[in-house]
Order: structure tokens, then sequence, then C-alpha cells
């Protein structure tokens, strides 16, 4: 349950809005700390859009750069950019699509996947490192809230995925 207090809802407020205040106000320390320690992990020195684009092209191998670009949320020129740096450092590979001459498919290359993995197992063991402070039963409540989250504001039953 959503911690309700005086400061933050009065009686009228809905639990869910308070909820979602607790949401927004949360989620950007969670990505805070998620970020800084993604980019610590690896010697590769890459921004947090580019991991991104690695995650998602480990989920999505074959995916065009519009898919890229609408996942990242940035434009098609700025995602080009973007994936060109990926490919001139080897960890992202383009290939044409033989059914379409002009869509080109975008995949991890081994040294991709290993940078991807290698942050990921960092971020994790160091995650895990700060949840050492909470109790069994507090780790319990965390992992079902987050159960919670993924399932009411995860994709819906027949809506594209993202990558996890």
């Amino acid at each position: 349950m959503c911690r309700i207090s005086n400061a933050t809802t009065d009686a009228s407020t809905a639990p869910s809005e308070v909820c979602a205040r607790r949401i927004l106000e949360t989620v950007p320390i969670v990505m805070r700390v998620l970020r800084r320690e993604m980019r610590s992990g690896v010697e590769e020195n890459l921004s947090v859009p580019q991991f991104r684009v690695l995650a998602f092209l480990s989920g999505a191998p074959g995916a065009s750069l519009n898919e890229v670009a609408d996942f990242v949320g940035v434009a098609g020129g700025t995602a080009s950019a973007m994936v060109d740096r990926l490919v001139r450092r080897g960890l992202v590979a383009r290939e044409g699509n033989p059914e379409e001459r002009r869509r080109v498919m975008l995949e991890l290359t081994s040294d991709g996947t290993d940078v991807l993995e290698r942050a990921r197992a960092h971020t994790r063991e160091r995650v895990a490192e700060r949840l050492t402070v909470l109790t069994r039963s507090q780790l319990e409540t965390v992992s079902k809230g987050l159960d919670l989250l993924d399932s009411a504001l995860g994709p819906s039953v027949g809506s594209s995925s993202e990558p996890r």
C-alpha cells in the first residue's frame, strides 16, 4: 500500500492518486541510481540512451531505426547518429533487409552483448548491495509491489512489449 501522509493528501484524494504521486517521486530516484551504476559498470563510457538502444536491440534483434527512435523517444536523426556511434564502436551491426531494400535491420554484435551484460551484472550487484539494508520481509514487499506495478503499468495483452 502506498504511504499516505497529511503532507501529500487529504481525505478526498483517491488512493490511486496517492500511489501515482509516490511513483512519480520515487522512480526518478531509482533511475538516477540505475543510470549511475550502469555507466560505472563498464569502461566503454556509453550514455544512458546508448545503453537503452543496446537493451532494446537485445530483446528486438532486427529492429529498424524507427523502432529504436520510438523506444528511446528521440527523433529519427538523433537515433541514426546514436546508432552510427554504436556501429563505429563495434557494438551494433547494420544489415540490409532482403525483403525491403530501404529498411535497415539492427542487432547487437557479440561485443555489444558483452558490454550490456557486464553493465547489467554490475548494476544488479550494486543495487543488491544497497538493498541489504532491508529485511527479508521488506524485500518481499518491494518485489510484490514491483509485480503489481508491472501488471498495472506494463504492456497490455496484445500490445507490443518493450524488452526488459
